[in-house]
């Protein structure tokens, strides 16, 4: 099955639905699972430094019997490489793990940074130390005049960071991955990443542990009308909004039913765009107080830019 492109600010091409890995390896089966979802026709496979997993992934990818350059593959730098001069021995680091001489697409994890000597799993909140985002993003930028990242981009970050980024870089960011799905819409970032030719991906599209988009009742109803299933009105309103998706699943049937999409009427559109549900999976301000700012801009100080 082929999956059908978004064209990044840049003019590279990103296949609109991709393989998510956060959490994936949990069950021992995850270079089986990139195997076959690269099988099935998925292209774009979503990694990060800290989900753990990027060797698994690593062997799967030396294994494809795709070409490189039809592979979209996209990792994360995680908050304890924010420091400029570790940002180069991170992306190597990650290439080296992934069996890879470049990523089309890397993403500032968070718009935060920790010590370099916190680990991955978890920090505490005096791991949290100051690196200003552009001092990181610049040398970001200088991995892609070294042609080891095809497109840079960032991950959870909100307007108002946005707002006062943007002026200052170089290379505008191409993409803005944050949690979309219908319990957690985000319709102002949504729009200003649009007025700003900023393609948002959206993590955790159908929701999962605690946030039950999969079971709402006007989600299934639009799956019984169009013989579809939940995942796929989730999918689906997200890519009708212009926005990417990253669904997970270990199993080889979802997979290949995430790769179908649905023509969603513009009433259901509207009626899943009127759900008064707000839910967000991932959000580090409910364990940490100083990162509150980062999905409730209103509660907190904004980061050194």
């Amino acid at each position: 099955m082929t999956v059908e492109n978004f064209k990044l600010n840049n003019g590279v091409l990103m296949p609109k639905i991709g393989l998510g890995t956060w959490k994936g390896n949990e069950t021992g089966e995850l270079e089986q699972t990139v195997k076959t979802a690269i099988e099935l026709g998925y292209r774009h496979i979503d990694c990060a430094k800290c989900y753990c997993n990027q060797r698994e992934i690593g062997k799967a990818l030396k294994d494809a019997q795709v070409p490189r350059k039809d592979l979209f593959i996209v990792s994360k730098i995680f908050e304890n490489r924010h420091r400029p001069e570790l940002v180069e021995g991170a992306v190597d680091d990650i290439l080296d793990e992934l069996h890879l001489d470049y990523l089309d697409l890397l993403l500032m994890h968070w718009p935060f940074a920790t010590k370099p000597e916190t680990g991955y799993a978890s920090f505490k909140t005096e791991d949290i130390e100051n690196v200003p985002i552009m001092d990181t993003w610049r040398a970001m930028e200088a991995l892609v005049d070294k042609g080891k990242a095809r497109a840079i981009g960032v991950s959870n970050f909100n307007t108002a960071v946005l707002e006062k980024m943007l002026p200052q870089c170089r290379i505008i960011p191409a993409v803005n991955q944050t949690e979309i799905h219908p319990y957690c819409q985000e319709p102002e970032l949504v729009e200003f990443c649009k007025r700003h030719d900023i393609l948002v991906t959206g993590y955790c599209p159908l929701g999962g542990t605690r946030i039950n988009v999969m079971e709402d009742d006007l989600i299934n109803r639009i799956a019984e009308a169009h013989v579809g299933t939940p995942a796929q009105v989730a999918l689906s309103w997200s890519l009708a909004r212009g926005i990417a998706v990253i669904p997970k699943s270990n199993n080889p049937i979802r997979l290949k039913q995430n790769l179908k999409t649905l023509t969603l009427t513009s009433d259901e559109m509207r009626m899943i765009g009127k759900i008064q549900r707000r839910e967000r999976k991932v959000d580090p301000g409910r364990d940490h107080e100083p990162l509150k700012w980062i999905f409730h801009p209103d509660e907190a100080q904004c980061p050194v830019i």
